[in-house]
């Protein structure tokens, strides 16, 4: 530090500084050089000051309060480094995805699907969604929520017209920033790939001008945040493993990668795939970390379980977390309760919850209940029986008991009610003190309605004749005894001598005489037998089915003895207050089942294709049609761009096979060259190792690109539903990040003359034009405006299999 000393011991304010920082054996030490008219030095070590020089130590503390305050000197200016390219290319992307955003003010394509189950969100009504998580949903309620969109609107048609009171522009709005932010977040995971500026520019431009993603940012879809999210991973890990590991913040960026991975997989289900591809990386990073004998044991440790922890740990509580959100806000009996069990369902308001409020907790000798199949498959249904013999001989030439039928029958009814029997005893009334039923006890059922005894006996059931018929006893004095003793096994027992509870247990019954279960078939009986389900008794089961399950949902303790009175008391059900709420981890595992087991039923749809049409874009999607114009928007990718990206996803492979055919034979055509970097940054100098191997850049953009393509794109083939070309955008975006990082690889390290050099510049510049000017081409499709004529539209349909209509005026 030069400072020039004046009389008085004053020192001029113009100071020069010149430090630098640097670690040695685990102890810090400041060298500050002080030069006055005497030369003098001052050492700060471990604290401690010494002075070199005739000077005082007044002088020296005067001289070190200068340097300080030359350090500290009001104002303090930051400076930062802007880079105008991304800058301008996430304007550009703003620019794109929300101009215009409430246009067209009409439900567009699914949004008819998202926006039915936003509207449940405003009002708290639980639903289940089978093809995905709770966090999309969530995502598009916050921005309706943010808008004051109250769910007082009918999402049943596509093409209707948004009211004046829904902020259609609120609607859209998250979705089409994540799908904005994607331009600029492609621009930075390409340089964190260790690609140059030029081809990150090539990337955000791919995204940029690809009009099936400006289609799907703009309404209230989900795709554009499945993007988001998954290039937020992958750039996030990535800066993770590129930056120096003394950095401070290095593992924040490990720790927001995680977060984007539950995210995606919050989103939907496909982000699941993209999660475990960054695992598959991380898991490579790591094992390359631990073979490394320069890093200290403890320092490979302590990686390792950060890894595991922000990676794993994170991402699990975080998807478990947005479940928790889910069931805290939707806590309304809704369209969807059926599909849960019993004791799920009276956790709801309304609903089951309002039937089933103060029922007695323990079954008991005398209980009146209803008894639900805790299979919800092919529709949730109670154990039923009528006034309705099963016919004496069925169609096929076989005969019956011709009992009194027993089925599963799929709504409330008083037909439903059943009365549980001490066999030892002829009342059916609940003793004081009640006696309850426990695991391993017999009973007899009897209906309420009808007085008959639930019975089975060696006779083949109607629809399913390897297992045994399930009726109402009827003594016919046929030398048919009754077999109507059933044996109770509560399934979710935390003991032997665990008490039958409502909602809470799921049971079995055992037929004592043949050992057979009752079961739901699930087949539908024929007209004699109402199309209710059939139940059958089985001998033959393997482990624990959901068909064999059933579930008390409704209780009363039974007061009447005569069969009149009995039939009057089923409508007026006993008040007993118990408390039967079940937790949160039983909601979420059951929730999480349902998801994934309960399939709606897939119908053909005139848009859908195949994953192999997405390839060649066979086919597109009308989203929106002018009532009264030829004016429309249309899912159609820009198909300069859509062909350059595949003949990149071609030759990233056949390079590929080339160079790793040729070391198999020890030819390394990559060279395998460090560059190191240096930098000082104000008192410190730090040198930073930035190890470039051309292979491994090569190889790790495969890994990204090419993985990220398989991940998002094989699935869909082995995967029995209706699909969309949707479907195959977080693929294809994949392939935009790997064209121009590809073409830098052959510009740098294939091509070694000046004309070849010369000529692929001039492909690129063609490519690039054809792209814009595609773009623009079908930016009338894309943003729904300008109108264009019958003869224009019909000039932008370049493949016959493009549906896109037009009216002739």
């Amino acid at each position: 530090m030069e400072g020039k000393q004046t009389g008085g011991g004053k020192v001029n304010q113009s100071v020069e500084t010149s430090s630098s920082c640097y670690k040695q054996t685990g102890k810090a030490t400041i060298a500050a050089r002080q030069r006055t008219s005497g030369a003098r030095w001052i050492h700060c070590s471990d604290g401690r000051c010494e002075a070199n020089g005739a000077a005082s130590a007044g002088q020296y503390t005067e001289q070190l309060w200068v340097v300080s305050s030359a350090m500290l000197q009001l104002p303090l200016v930051v400076t930062a480094q802007v880079d105008l390219v991304l800058l301008l290319v996430s304007l550009l992307a703003m620019w794109t995805r929300l101009s215009h955003l409430s246009y067209p003010n009409a439900v567009v394509f699914d949004e008819v699907y998202y926006g039915q189950f936003v509207s449940l969100y405003m009002k708290r009504v639980f639903f289940i969604d089978d093809s995905g998580p709770p966090l999309g949903h969530m995502i598009l309620a916050l921005g309706a929520y943010l808008g004051g969109f109250d769910g007082n609107f009918v999402w049943n048609r596509i093409g209707a017209e948004y009211p004046s009171s829904v902020n259609v522009w609120s609607l859209r709005l998250i979705p089409a920033l994540c799908g904005a932010l994607c331009v600029p977040l492609v621009y930075l995971l390409t340089l964190e790939l260790k690609f140059s500026h030029l081809s990150a520019l090539g990337a955000a431009l791919l995204l940029l001008l690809e009009n099936a993603l400006i289609v799907q940012s703009r309404f209230m879809l989900l795709e554009s945040v499945l993007i988001f999210f998954v290039l937020l991973a992958f750039f996030s890990y990535l800066r993770f493993h590129n930056a120096v590991s003394s950095s401070r913040f290095r593992f924040s960026w490990l720790l927001l990668s995680g977060a984007s991975c539950a995210a995606a997989v919050g989103v939907k289900y496909m982000g699941l795939f993209s999660y475990l591809l960054l695992l598959g990386l991380a898991a490579v990073h790591t094992w390359t970390l631990i073979g490394d004998q320069t890093v200290s044991h403890l320092s490979v440790c302590i990686q390792c379980v950060c890894r595991i922890v922000c990676l794993v740990v994170v991402p699990v509580l975080l998807y478990v977390f947005w479940f928790y959100v889910h069931l805290s806000l939707l806590n309304r009996s809704g369209p969807h309760d059926q599909l849960m069990s019993s004791a799920f369902q009276a956790t709801l308001e309304g609903g089951l919850s309002r039937i089933t409020q103060g029922q007695p907790l323990e079954v008991a000798y005398g209980s009146q209940v209803t008894l639900r199949s805790a299979a919800s498959q092919p529709i949730p249904c109670w154990l039923h029986s009528h006034k309705a013999n099963y016919p004496i001989r069925y169609e096929n030439g076989r005969g019956s008991s011709h009992q009194q039928q027993v089925t599963c029958y799929p709504f409330k009814d008083v037909n439903n009610w059943w009365i549980i029997k001490d066999p030892s005893r002829q009342e059916m009334v609940v003793s004081s003190p009640p006696r309850p039923v426990h695991h391993g006890d017999v009973i007899q059922l009897v209906h309420g309605m009808t007085s008959r005894f639930l019975n089975s006996h060696d006779v083949a059931a109607p629809m399913c004749p390897h297992a045994q018929e399930v009726s109402g006893y009827i003594d016919f004095n046929v030398s048919m005894p009754a077999q109507n003793m059933w044996r109770v096994e509560v399934c979710n027992r935390d003991s032997e001598s665990e008490v039958w509870k409502t909602i809470l247990s799921e049971v079995r019954f055992v037929h004592v005489n043949t050992s057979a279960v009752l079961k739901l078939s699930g087949v539908a009986l024929p007209d004699w037998g109402f199309r209710q389900l059939e139940v059958v008794a089985e001998k033959l089961f393997k482990g624990h089915s959901s068909s064999l399950g059933w579930t008390v949902e409704e209780h009363r303790y039974g007061t009447s003895e005569e069969q009149k009175e009995r039939e009057a008391e089923l409508h007026s059900p006993t008040h007993i207050d118990v408390d039967r709420k079940i937790s949160f981890w039983a909601k979420f595992l059951e929730l999480q089942w349902k998801m994934l087991t309960v399939k709606q039923e897939d119908s053909e749809h005139k848009y859908s294709s195949s994953p192999l049409e997405w390839i060649t874009m066979e086919t597109n999607i009308a989203y929106w049609l002018h009532p009264s114009t030829n004016a429309q928007i249309h899912l159609l990718g820009n198909p300069m761009s859509w062909g350059l990206t595949h003949l990149c996803l071609l030759g990233y492979q056949l390079l590929a096979a080339v160079y790793l055919l040729r070391r198999r034979r020890g030819f390394k055509d990559l060279p395998e060259v460090s560059c190191w970097t240096r930098m000082c940054l104000m008192m410190c100098v730090c040198v930073c190792v930035c190890v470039c191997e051309v292979w491994h850049q090569f190889t790790c953009l495969g890994f990204v690109c090419i993985g990220g393509w398989l991940v998002n794109f094989v699935p869909f083939l082995l995967m029995e539903k209706t699909l969309f070309l949707y479907h195959y955008l977080p693929a294809l975006c994949c392939l935009h990040l790997l064209s121009p990082a590809l073409l830098e690889h052959a510009y740098t390290h294939l091509l070694r003359k000046a004309t070849q050099r010369s000529i692929v510049c001039m492909c690129v510049s063609v490519g690039a034009l054809s792209i814009i000017w595609s773009y623009q081409n079908f930016c009338p499709l894309t943003y729904g405006s300008p109108e264009l004529s019958a003869n224009q539209l019909q000039a932008l349909k370049w493949r016959d299999t493009w549906d896109i209509l037009y009216r002739h005026r």
